[in-house]
């Protein structure tokens, strides 16, 4: 374990972060801290700050969680440091995407959309390994892009009422996660395969 969490430290400081973010925010008027399109520009840090904010306890709770199976997973698939600065880089990628829906979401916040961009950056990861890792990634892929197909958060309003939720889900912003992951992650692969390749030479 200790090596584990030697090789994946940043991955699960990242997670931490995320976590105690979210606990601390609702110390704060969530007006101060959330997504709003109309100040991107002049406050652009909301497009980190944004992911803190939670509109109710369940869906503060589900996002914990969310962060707690992220960390597990980094754990185990020894995720590094290139792979936590992938992830890092799509957090406010994950909020700028939801520009494409200004006119209807003048408001978000949550870590959904962010854990989402570290699901699809672990499975970059997972996917570049061989055997057994590989298999996994495979299978996390599988579920993912079936979560977003059904969700269809291209069409269709912004914010949805889903069964067994208490506020309104907007899952546009799993899309732009998983899209930023995506992303950022392809970038973190080409970096490590040219750094081994440069090591090796």
């Amino acid at each position: 374990m200790n090596s584990a969490f030697a090789a994946a430290r940043l991955w699960w400081g990242l997670c931490a972060l995320l976590a105690a973010g979210a606990l601390l925010a609702g110390a704060v008027p969530s007006a101060r801290l959330d997504w709003q399109p109309g100040l991107a520009a002049s406050e652009p840090w909301r497009a980190w700050s944004a992911a803190w904010v939670h509109w109710s306890h369940l869906h503060l709770a589900a996002n914990l969680a969310g962060c707690a199976v992220l960390g597990a997973l980094g754990l185990s698939a020894r995720l590094g440091t290139p792979w936590a600065l992938a992830w890092f880089a799509a957090w406010p990628m994950t909020q700028w995407g939801l520009l494409l829906q200004q006119e209807e979401l003048l408001h978000f916040g949550g870590l959904s959309g962010v854990l989402h961009a570290g699901v699809a950056v672990a499975v970059l990861a997972l996917l570049q390994r061989p055997g057994r890792e590989r298999r996994i990634g495979l299978a996390i892929a599988a579920g993912l892009i079936t979560k977003l197909w059904l969700e269809q958060a291209w069409t269709g309003p912004a914010l949805r009422q889903m069964p067994g939720w208490d506020i309104a889900v907007a899952p546009f912003s799993h899309f732009s996660g998983a899209v930023a992951g995506v992303a950022c992650g392809l970038v973190a692969g080409w970096w490590r395969s040219k750094w081994m390749a440069d090591r090796e030479s």
